[in-house]
This record gives C-alpha cells, structure tokens and sequence, in this order.
C-alpha cells in the first residue's frame, strides 16, 4: 500500500466545508481488510480527480464516528462536504467506481 491511513486531521466541521470531490477513506495500515482491498481502491482511484483524505480510525475517533464508520475500509463520498456514496470493504475496483459515478452525478 503506497499510501499512509494519519491520525485525524480534519474535523466534522471542516470536512462538511470541503469544496468539491473529496473522498473520506477510513481505515488503519495494519489491517488485513485494507490491505487487500487497497490495490482495487488504488486501481479504481488512479484517474479520478477528487481529493481523497485516508484517515486512521480507531476506537474512540471523532471523525469516524460521526460517519457512524464500524468497517474497514469504509470510504465516504462528498460533494461539497455533503456525503452523497458510501462504500465499505471493496472487492472490486468497481464497488469505488460506483461511488465515483455517484459523486459526479451529484456535481452534476
């Protein structure tokens, strides 16, 4: 996996303020789930353009659980901070595709 899960960075409230395409994906570096799921995400994420924030979640973390995240990886689709696609344990690049495509529709 290329890229690191970080410990929070953003709140609820500044993540309902990012402007655009912003994909939320939750989720930590050990776990198993994530690993195997990373590939399809990196394939399936390769040309989009929207800004994609991985964000270590555990226990406890604000962020995840205002999302009401309990699986990893769950990755979370906003357009204009508004969550429009959620998508959780992805098997297939086309699972992330599918939320990609409910993001550009609400774009419009």
């Amino acid at each position: 996996m290329d890229a690191e899960y970080l410990p929070e960075q953003i709140t609820r409230e500044q993540a309902d303020a990012l402007p655009g395409a912003v994909v939320l994906q939750f989720g930590t570096d050990w776990c198993g789930y994530c690993r195997g799921a990373a590939p399809k995400i990196e394939q399936a994420m390769t040309d989009a353009a929207v800004q994609r924030i991985l964000i270590e979640d555990g226990k406890g973390r604000p962020l995840g659980r205002s999302y009401k995240v309990k699986l990893w990886p769950t990755l979370i689709f906003l357009a204009n901070g508004t969550e429009v696609a959620r998508v959780v344990r992805p098997w297939k690049a086309e699972d992330v595709t599918a939320g990609l495509d409910e993001l550009t529709a609400a774009l419009g």
